[in-house]
């Protein structure tokens, strides 16, 4: 005989339609977004490492100040390296961003061409494809390079550039202000007119190094040789630059991030599922007692209910693979496209997306719900038919003061009888609200240190000047030392270099820089009177370092280690940095007492001839860190308001639709006793109301304490630089907007369910 049980399914989904939609939501959003992010993810680092290879990405780049000649070229290829040209020459655009023009490769560092076709004419040029959005270009526009109009055959992806760094130096990459450009080689010598570096890209002949540490002691040992050969202006072998590392270490930090993301939403449905199932055995109560009395084993009616909530979960994970491997997956691939300069990938079939979202999911909401029905459905049939569920001996209710007024009593009782799912309501916002505070915080906190650094920097501009360290004590230093000098009025000489910070448990290495100041500087005025170094507020608080506490730092490629004292702090934002005067400097660093090799100024130095100039430091270089994270992340934090709104939404549906199911009894008693639809929703909806709101109040601030915590760590151990976060209460304040205007959403669906409570549902329930 066919199971009649089957003929329940079809009016249990229809009459449990809000529930199980709102959950397939949830889980078809959640399971959608997470396996679309790890595709598009799997599938760019794919693309990302197959680069290498494919485009025969360098194993390093040097600049000499003066052409290779044959016998020169001869002597460094003998040294174990192929040898390539990579001229190039940086020219200003006419939207203020800086070209630096190349002529096409075909040997090594090659190019994919990503729209359009490669140059072709002299007047041609092809440029990266990311800037080009950022700056609203496209193929066919005209591009004006150092007064020369230009015709944009192509945007392409340049595989020495997969993030748009500058300089090598740079605590970010800027992919609005600069952009890598390729020519025909007769358009690159029009155009630079023989104004271009002469830098050399090389790979070995044999085997690469094995390690990183390998590469570190090969270049150390290349740059000695090579400098013997040609003086040397720059050596930047591949592990170190950061125009080609980037990208792959913090597609792999994305990652993990997802991935705790994904632990936490699933956290979120396990919460939900064990509610569901409960008020399924509050509500199912007689149903399961005639049921057992009937004969029914526990097995079967454990297999009878928890059959449709694992038919939803596997439908949801369905769904959303298959938004994940499609729609999803662009959106997640166009956030990559936004941040990086990756070439054509293909889509790579991710096995580790299909076990974390649909695998693991299904046997969260078969463990939860077997759990919970198993152990409810170990009570007796008379239990049932009663509905007597509560285990043990029955708590006596909260006494509430009578002087209160009887609705607010009433309000506070419906509360105090549904904790445990306004507790899952409280988890469920703080959340949503930890997401929403991501998302709107982000682009708050970078405009103020845009803001914070205009107001802030010392001077207009910082010039880093090239006294090659291979060339100490030789007659080019000398002659280079005489040209460094300048008559720019108010330029005032100091000392640049960077150390590295040593490694350290939950800490990534990073380059800081070092300053060596006048002692009464006008532009970064310190009291170097005070034994010790200065640190910037940025480095202060990310290392957690106060005055009288010391740290160490090392350099990159030699083993000099050195120990600072922390002698005060300096408002220098969006700098990690370290401050000492000039003469303390030259100590450290053994140079000669007068030795200098920058200069801060404000205004443009030009009796310098920009050979000597490393770079410079301005307003434009100091927010790049902000203007490149908004162009990036401006699209993932609308992204993360959305999705943290709608999780929002439908938890509140949910746990607000399981309060008045399990309330159902009452509020049907209510109408017998004449109550109207407005005035039981003043009872329930407001009780839902007040919890609402105090879950609000609470977890934004906690929210922010969580956020803190979490940046705190995630910037320590994956990135460089530092980002302050400070409460915004104006951000607090429309997240506060957004939760009530979510729930009043949500309570305009609620009460028509209140209206449709029939009558009867008090009377057909005996205790």
């Amino acid at each position: 005989m066919r199971n009649p049980l089957i003929r329940r399914y079809p009016r249990e989904l229809r009459a449990e339609c809000g529930k199980y939609l709102a959950i397939f939501l949830f889980m078809v959003v959640s399971i959608g977004f997470i396996s679309g992010f790890l595709v598009a993810d799997g599938s760019m680092i794919a693309a990302y490492n197959n680069s290498f290879e494919d485009y025969t990405i360098e194993d390093g780049h040097f600049r000499t100040g003066t052409p290779l000649n044959a016998a020169k070229r001869e002597a460094i290829e003998a040294l174990g390296l192929d040898v390539y040209d990579l001229f190039y020459v940086n020219l200003p655009a006419d939207n203020g961003s800086t070209v630096r023009v190349y002529p096409w490769r075909e040997d090594v560092d090659r190019i994919c061409v990503m729209q359009g076709k490669a140059p072709a004419a002299a007047d041609e040029i092809a440029v990266d494809r990311m800037w080009a959005d950022n700056n609203g270009l496209a193929v066919g526009d005209t591009l004006t390079v150092d007064g020369a109009p230009l015709t944009i055959s192509a945007l392409v992806a340049f595989s020495d550039y997969s993030c748009l760094f500058e300089s090598n130096g740079d605590m970010m990459f800027d992919a609005v202000k600069f952009t890598a450009a390729a020519m025909t080689e007769e358009g690159f010598e029009a155009l630079s007119a023989g104004r271009h570096a002469y830098n050399y890209a090389y790979l070995y002949q044999g085997e690469r190094p094995a390690d990183e540490r390998a590469e570190v002691e090969s270049a150390k040992a290349l740059a000695e040789a090579i400098n013997k050969v040609a003086a040397l202006e720059d050596f930047v072998p591949r592990v170190i630059n950061q125009a080609i590392t980037f990208t792959g270490e913090d597609m792999g930090s994305d990652r993990a991030m997802m991935l705790l993301l994904l632990y936490i939403l699933i956290g979120i449905m396990a919460f939900v599922f064990a509610m569901t199932a409960k008020n399924t055995i509050y509500r199912e109560a007689g149903v399961i007692g005639t049921l057992r009395a009937s004969g029914y084993t526990r097995g079967e009616l454990l297999r009878h209910y928890i059959l449709l909530p694992i038919l939803v979960t596997l439908l949801a994970a369905l769904v959303g693979n298959a938004l994940g491997y499609t729609v999803f997956k662009y959106i997640c691939v166009d956030m990559y496209y936004g941040s990086y300069s990756l070439p054509t990938y293909v889509t790579v079939w991710n096995a580790d997306a299909f076990l974390l979202t649909s695998v693991v999911p299904i046997a969260l909401m078969l463990a939860i719900n077997a759990l919970v029905l198993r152990r409810a459905l170990g009570l007796s049939p008379i239990r049932f038919l009663r509905h007597d569920l509560s285990r043990g001996r029955h708590r006596r209710a909260v006494r509430l003061s009578e002087k209160l007024p009887f609705l607010r009593r009433f309000r506070a009782r419906i509360i105090l009888q549904n904790r445990g799912s306004f507790l899952t309501l409280l988890i469920g916002i703080l959340f949503a609200n930890i997401l929403l505070y991501f998302g709107l915080m982000l682009p708050v906190l970078l405009d103020n240190l845009r803001s914070d650094i205009v107001s802030s920097l010392p001077s207009r501009y910082q010039y880093i000047l090239s006294v090659p360290e291979f060339e100490q004590g030789s007659f080019m230093a000398e002659v280079m030392k005489y040209g460094l000098r300048t008559s720019a009025e108010g330029a005032e000489p100091c000392c640049v270099t960077s150390l590295q910070t040593e490694k350290r448990p939950g800490y990534r290495q990073e380059e800081i820089t070092v300053y060596g100041l006048e002692e009464n500087s006008a532009y970064i005025p310190l009291d170097f009177s005070v034994p010790g170094a200065y640190v910037s507020e940025d480095f202060a608080d990310k290392y957690q370092l106060k005055p009288g506490d010391t740290f160490n730092m090392i350099e990159r490629f030699d083993d000099g280690r050195y120990t600072f004292t922390v002698a005060g702090t300096c408002h220098y934002p969006g700098m990690l940095a370290v401050f000492l005067s000039r003469s303390d400097f030259n100590g450290v660093f053994g140079k000669a007492a007068d030795d200098f090799n920058g200069y801060f100024s404000d205004e443009p130095i030009e009796d310098i001839d920009s050979r000597f100039i490393a770079g410079v430091i301005d307003i434009n270089s100091m927010t790049k860190v902000s203007r490149q994270l908004q162009v990036s992340m401006g699209g993932m934090m609308y992204l993360v308001d959305i999705f943290s709104v709608i999780l929002f939404m439908i938890l509140m549906y949910l746990l607000t639709k399981l309060i008045i199911e399990k309330n159902a009894r009452s509020i049907s008693m209510v109408k017998i006793l004449g109550g109207t639809g407005g005035e039981i929703a003043s009872l329930y909806l407001a009780s839902t109301a007040i919890a609402t709101v105090i879950s609000v109040v609470v977890t934004i601030p906690l929210a922010h304490v969580l956020i803190e915590k979490a940046m705190r760590v995630m910037m320590a151990s994956e990135m460089t630089g530092w980002l302050p976060l400070r409460p915004s209460y104006a951000v607090w304040g429309e997240m506060a907007l957004l939760g009530v205007g979510a729930f009043a959403v949500v309570a305009l669906l609620e009460y028509r369910r209140i209206l449709r409570v029939p009558m009867d549902a008090a009377l057909k329930n005996v205790d």
